[in-house]
C-alpha cells in the first residue's frame, strides 16, 4: 500500500513542479525545493526524504544541505521543530506538497529570526570597523596599553596637509632651499 500511495504522490509531484525551478528530484524517494529567491539570505533548501512506510510514517525533512549554510542552527531547528509538526498533521497523507507549499507560505515567519541574526552580526562588523585604532593596537599587542596622544581635528587637518593622506610625507619636505638658505646666511660674494 504505501509503494502505491508513494508512486501516486510521486506523479502529482512530478506534474505539479514539472517547469518550477525550485523543485528538484533527488531520485524517486528524495526531494528537494527552494524555498524564497537564489542567492537571498532569507531562502532556504528543503529537502523531504520517504522512507518504505511513507505516508504511514512522516518523512525525513532536512535542511542540511550546503545551500543552507547561511542560516543559524537555532533557525535551522525550529524551522524543522513546525515541519515535522505540519508532518504529524498530515500523518497517512501525501503530505510533500503540503509541506513544501507551507513552508513557502510561511517563509518570512520562518526567517524573521534569521533576519534580527543578520542584522546583529552587521551591527557587530559595523561597531568592530568603527572601534578606535588605539583599541585595535592593543587588541593586536596584547595587554599593552599604549596610548596614543589624541589630537584635534585642527591637528589631524594640519597633518593631512603636509602628508600625502596615507601618512607619508612628500619626497624632499626637509631638503633646504640653498638659495634662500644662502640668502640669510649672508654667504654672497666676498672682497678681495
Amino acid at each position: 500500500m504505501p509503494k502505491e500511495d508513494q508512486e501516486e504522490e510521486l506523479e502529482v509531484l512530478q506534474s505539479i513542479y514539472e517547469s518550477d525551478e525550485c523543485f528538484k528530484e533527488i531520485n524517486s524517494t528524495t526531494f528537494q525545493y527552494r524555498i524564497g529567491d537564489e542567492g537571498e539570505q532569507m531562502s532556504f533548501l528543503l529537502e523531504v526524504s520517504w522512507g518504505e512506510d511513507y505516508p504511514e510514517v512522516t518523512p525525513d525533512i532536512s535542511l542540511d544541505a550546503f545551500y543552507n549554510n547561511h542560516i543559524h542552527r537555532e533557525i535551522k531547528d525550529d524551522i524543522l521543530q513546525r515541519l515535522k509538526e505540519q508532518a504529524e498533521e498530515n500523518l497517512g497523507l501525501a503530505m510533500t506538497f503540503t509541506l513544501i507549499e507551507w513552508a513557502k507560505e510561511n517563509r518570512e515567519d520562518l526567517m524573521a529570526k534569521q533576519q534580527e541574526i543578520l542584522e546583529n552580526k552587521r551591527i557587530e562588523g559595523e561597531l568592530k570597523a568603527q572601534e578606535s585604532p588605539e583599541r585595535q593596537v592593543e587588541q593586536v599587542t596584547g595587554n599593552k596599553k599604549e596610548k596614543k596622544e589624541q589630537l584635534t581635528k585642527a591637528q589631524k587637518r594640519r597633518l593631512a596637509d603636509r602628508t600625502d593622506y596615507k601618512g607619508e610625507r612628500p619626497r624632499g619636505w626637509d631638503w633646504v632651499d640653498v638659495v634662500k638658505h644662502l640668502s640669510k646666511t649672508g654667504g654672497g660674494k666676498q672682497d678681495g
